[in-house]
C-alpha cells in the first residue's frame, strides 16, 4: 500500500501541486471572509435545559446583556460645571445610532401625575443645562430623595453610573464596534475635561474588548509559531530550502484551517483563534521526520529518487498514526455537544490531517525538483550530550526498572494528592490579566453597584393576569428583598419597583409612598399608566409577558466565579420555594451569569468522557497497528501518568479547572500518544525484522529513535511555549501546561514504556528470520 502511495505521489507531481495550490487559492478566498465572534462563549449545547430556558426567557422578555455602563466617583458630581458635562455626555451618547436608551443622573425621567388627563407623564430631569447653583441643589435633592434611583444610577458614596442600552439588532455584530469606540472617546474627553476617572464596563464592552484581543493574538501567535518553527528548522538543517518550503506548506495548512472555519459558518473565538498556530506547531514535525529520513537515505547511495520513495513509504505510516492520535485528541471534543468545543475540535482535527497529507505529498515533491543536498557523515551523533543521556536512560531501563516503577508510583501518589486540591471555578473575565483596565473597571462597579453581570429571575404565576394579583406582588417583593440581601447582588429592577415608583408619583412624589399600592390604589395606578401611552407603559411592559402571567426580575451581580454562584443557587432554591411554592409558581433563575456557570460545570462533566473516548479510540488504533493487547494496555500508562501529574500541578499551584484549562487534557493525551507511536513502531520494526534480543532492540530504540522523539518534544515544547505570551490567563496556562505535559510524557515514554515492554516481551517466543535477512534489514529502520 505504502509503496503504491509513494509511486503515486512521485509519478503525479504536477497534478498534486496543482490540486493543493488551487485548493489553497479557494480556501484563501473563503478565509478572507472570516469574522470575529461578538457573542458570549456558546459552551452549553442548544439542547441543554438551562440554555433552552435562557432562550425562552429572551424570547419573552428580550436580551439580558445589552447594557454598557460608564461610571464615575467624585464629590464634585453635583457641582454645576461637572454635572453639565455629565448631562452633555449622556445626551450625546443617546443621539448615537444603535443606542436605544441612556439612563444616568444627568438624563433621568421623573414620573409626574397629570390629574386632569388622569395619566402619568415623564418629565426629563434636568430639562437642559443647569444654569444656577440653586437649580443644581434642587436636582440633587430630587434625585437623592427618590428611592427608585438609589442603587440604579447613584450611591451614597458619590458614585454615579450611566446605563447605555444597545439596540438588539446590532448588539452581537461588528456594527457595535464603531459605536463603542465613539462612546469610549466621548467618555475619555469627559475625563480630560473634568479630571475625574471614568470607568467603562458591561457585557457589550467586555465582549468587544475580548474580541479585539483575540484578533490581535491571532496575528501574534501565528507570527510567533512561524518564527519559532523557522528557527527550529534552521537549527536542524541549516539550509534555506529546508526552512522555506516546510514553512510554506504549513502556511498553506493554516489557510485551509481558516477557510474551513468560514465554510462551516464558524467565527473566530478565543479557542478557534488558536487553531492556525496549532496547525503550524503540529505540522512542522511531519516535515522534520520526512527531511531527516530523506537525508539518511541519501547518505546511503546518493540516489535521490530512491531516497524520496523510501522516505514516503517508511514515514507515511508512522506520521499517519501519530497525526490520527493528535486529531483524536482534538476530535473527541466534538462529542461534548458544546458548540464552542465542537467548532474547535472539528476544525482542528480535520486540518491536522489535511496538513499531514500536504506535508507527505508536497515536501517530497518539492525536494524532487531541488538538487540533492551535500551531506556530511553523521559521526558526531554518538559524541553528543543527548546520546550520552539516552545511553544512561537505557542503562536505567535495563538494570533498574524497579526504580522506574517505584518512582512512577510515588510521583503518581503525590500528583493524586494535588488532584484532590483542584478547584473547579471559572470567572467571566478571569482570563484577562490582573492589571487589565477591564478588570479594574469591573471592580469599580462591583464595589459601588454590586457588579454588572446579569442575573434574571422569571416568575410564572400560572394564571392570566396573575402578576397583578396583590398577594402575588407581595410574595415577589419578599423574593426580591431576599435575593438583594446577598452582597453579591444589586437591588432589583422589576414590575414591583415600577409600581412603587408609580405609587410615589400618584402621591405627588412623596417618597414615603414608595411602596406597593393596595388593591384600590392599584386599579387607579394601572389606569394612569395605561393612559400615559407607550412611554409610561415601558415602566411595566419590559417586565411582564403577554396576558400578564409571567414577570421578570432583573439583578446585576459581581463576577463571583462559578463555584460561589453554584453554591448561592443551591442555597436560593429552597428559599425561593418557601416564598413562591412550586405548586403555584414556576420560578427560573437564568441570565448570562447562570449560563456561564452552567457551562463551566458542563465542561467538567464531559472532560472525563472526552478523555475516556480519546483513550478508547487511541487504544483501538494501537491494537490495530500492533495486534497485541499487552502492548495496547501498557502503552497507556506513559500517556495517562503525565496527565495525572499535570492535574496535580494544577492542584498544588491553585490553577482552577475552567473552560480554558479543561482542554489541556484531551489535547495533551493525543500529542503525548505520538511519542508512544514513534517508540513502538521503531521497536516492532526491529523486533520483527532482526534476530536481535529484546534488550538489544530496546537499547537501539531508546538511543536512536529517542533522538527524534526528543527533538519533536522540544519542537512542541517551544511551539506551545509561545502561548505564554498571551494576555489571556487561560491561554498562558494552556501553553505552559501543554509544554510541561509533553516533556513529562517524553520522559515516561523513554523510561516507563521501554521498561514495561521489556517486561512484557522478554520471554516472548519470536519467529526468527534468516541471518542474511536480519543483516540486510538493519539499515532500513526508521530513526
Amino acid at each position: 500500500m505504502w509503496v503504491k502511495l509513494s509511486r503515486f505521489i512521485l509519478q503525479n507531481r504536477i497534478a498534486i501541486i496543482v490540486f493543493f495550490v488551487l485548493g489553497t487559492i479557494f480556501m484563501a478566498y473563503q478565509a478572507k471572509n472570516v469574522k470575529l465572534s461578538y457573542t458570549g462563549s456558546k459552551i452549553l449545547p442548544v439542547t441543554d435545559s438551562a440554555f433552552v430556558k435562557y432562550n425562552a426567557f429572551k424570547k419573552t422578555f428580550g436580551e439580558d446583556g445589552s447594557v454598557m455602563v460608564v461610571g464615575i466617583q467624585s464629590p464634585d458630581i453635583f457641582k454645576k460645571e461637572v454635572y453639565n458635562q455629565w448631562v452633555q455626555l449622556s445626551n450625546e451618547i443617546q443621539k448615537l445610532k444603535g443606542i436605544k436608551q441612556v439612563l444616568s443622573s444627568g438624563r433621568i425621567f421623573q414620573l409626574e401625575k397629570d390629574t386632569v388627563n388622569q395619566k402619568f407623564v415623564l418629565k426629563p430631569l434636568p430639562g437642559g443645562l443647569v444654569k444656577s447653583d440653586t437649580e443644581m441643589d434642587s436636582i440633587k435633592n430630587t434625585i437623592y430623595s427618590n428611592p427608585f434611583f438609589e442603587g440604579l444610577v447613584y450611591n451614597r458614596q458619590n458614585a454615579t453610573l450611566m446605563a447605555i442600552t444597545f439596540d438588539t439588532k446590532i448588539l452581537n455584530t461588528a456594527a457595535r464596534n464603531p459605536i463603542l469606540k465613539e462612546i469610549e472617546a466621548k467618555a475619555k474627553a469627559f475625563q480630560s475635561a473634568t479630571k475625574i476617572q471614568v470607568h467603562i464596563s458591561g457585557l457589550p464592552y467586555i465582549r468587544t474588548a475580548v474580541s479585539k484581543l483575540v484578533s490581535n493574538e491571532f496575528v501574534l501567535f501565528l507570527g510567533l509559531s512561524i518564527l519559532v518553527s523557522a528557527l527550529i528548522l534552521l537549527f536542524f538543517f541549516k539550509k534555506f530550502y529546508a526552512v522555506f518550503f516546510p514553512i510554506l506548506v504549513v502556511i498553506m495548512g493554516v489557510i485551509w484551517s481558516i477557510g474551513t472555519l468560514v465554510l462551516f459558518g464558524f467565527e473566530l473565538t478565543i479557542l478557534t483563534g488558536l487553531i492556525p498556530p496549532l496547525i503550524v506547531i503540529i505540522g512542522i514535525p511531519n516535515s522534520i521526520l520526512l527531511l531527516n529520513k530523506y537525508q539518511n537515505e541519501l547518505r546511503k547511495d546518493g540516489d535521490k529518487q530512491r531516497a524520496l520513495s523510501v522516505t514516503i513509504e517508511r514515514i507515511a505510516i508512522t506520521t499517519l498514526i501519530a497525526n490520527i492520535t493528535a486529531a483524536i485528541g482534538f476530535g473527541v471534543l466534538y462529542f461534548t455537544g458544546s458548540e464552542l468545543l465542537m467548532q474547535f475540535g472539528s476544525v482542528a482535527s480535520i486540518n491536522v490531517m489535511v496538513t499531514w497529507l500536504m506535508c507527505l505529498c508536497l515536501i517530497p515533491i518539492i525536494f524532487s525538483y531541488l538538487p540533492a543536498p551535500k551531506l556530511k557523515p553523521q559521526n558526531h551523533v554518538e559524541e553528543g550530550f543527548l546520546h550520552k543521556l539516552l545511553v544512561k536512560t537505557d542503562t536505567l531501563v535495563q538494570n533498574r526498572s524497579g526504580l522506574i516503577y517505584i518512582g512512577t508510583i510515588i510521583i503518581s501518589i503525590i500528583a493524586f494528592i494535588g488532584v484532590m486540591k483542584i478547584n473547579v471555578n471559572g470567572y467571566v473575565v478571569d482570563d484577562l490579566p490582573k492589571n487589565s483596565e477591564i478588570l479594574t473597571d469591573l471592580k469599580f462597579f462591583e464595589k459601588n453597584f454590586e457588579g454588572i453581570l446579569p442575573l434574571e429571575v422569571s416568575v410564572d404565576t400560572k394564571k392570566k393576569n396573575g402578576v397583578f394579583n396583590l398577594t402575588n406582588l407581595k410574595r415577589i417583593e419578599k423574593l426580591e428583598k431576599m435575593i438583594s440581601a446577598y452582597p453579591e447582588f444589586s437591588r432589583s429592577i422589576s414590575v414591583n419597583m415600577g409600581l412603587k415608583y408609580a405609587t410615589q408619583a400618584f402621591y405627588n412624589n412623596d417618597s414615603t409612598f414608595f411602596r406597593l399600592p393596595d388593591n384600590l390604589e392599584k386599579n387607579f395606578i394601572l389606569a394612569y399608566i395605561a393612559n400615559g401611552g407607550k412611554g409610561n407603559a415601558s415602566l411595566l411592559t419590559n417586565f411582564i409577558s403577554k396576558g400578564n402571567q409571567s414577570t421578570r426580575i432583573s439583578f446585576q451581580m459581581a463576577d463571583v466565579g462559578s463555584k460561589r454562584l453554584d453554591a448561592i443557587m443551591a442555597e436560593l432554591k429552597p428559599r425561593i420555594d418557601s416564598i413562591l411554592p412550586p405548586s403555584k409558581f414556576d420560578v427560573e433563575l437564568t441570565g448570562s451569569s447562570i449560563i456561564f456557570s452552567k457551562g463551566t460545570d458542563y465542561m467538567l462533566r464531559h472532560l472525563v468522557e472526552s478523555i475516556a473516548l480519546a483513550i478508547i479510540l487511541i487504544s483501538l488504533l494501537r491494537l490495530a497497528q500492533f495486534k497485541s493487547l499487552g502492548i495496547m494496555f501498557i502503552s497507556l500508562l506513559p500517556n495517562i501518568v503525565p496527565l495525572i501529574i499535570t492535574a496535580g500541578i494544577m492542584g498544588y499551584f491553585g490553577i482552577s479547572l475552567k473552560p480554558s484549562t479543561i482542554l489541556i487534557f484531551t489535547i495533551a493525551f493525543g500529542l503525548a500518544s505520538d511519542q508512544t507511536i514513534y517508540f513502538l513502531t521503531r521497536y516492532q520494526q526491529e523486533l520483527n525484522l532482526t534476530n536481535f534480543s529484546v534488550p538489544k532492540v530496546i537499547t537501539d530504540t531508546i538511543t536512536e529513535t529517542g533522538v527524534s522523539m526528543t527533538h519533536i518534544a522540544l519542537i512542541l515544547f517551544f511551539g506551545f511555549g509561545i502561548f505564554t505570551a498571551s494576555t489571556f490567563g487561560g491561554t498562558v496556562v494552556l501553553g505552559l501546561l501543554l509544554s510541561i505535559t509533553l516533556l513529562v510524557a517524553l520522559i515516561f515514554n523513554l523510561t516507563l514504556l521501554p521498561a514495561l515492554v521489556l517486561w512484557l516481551d522478554k520471554k516472548k517466543v519470536r519467529k526468527m528470520v534468516s541471518d542474511e535477512d536480519s543483516a540486510k534489514n538493519i539499515g532500513e529502520f526508521d530513526h
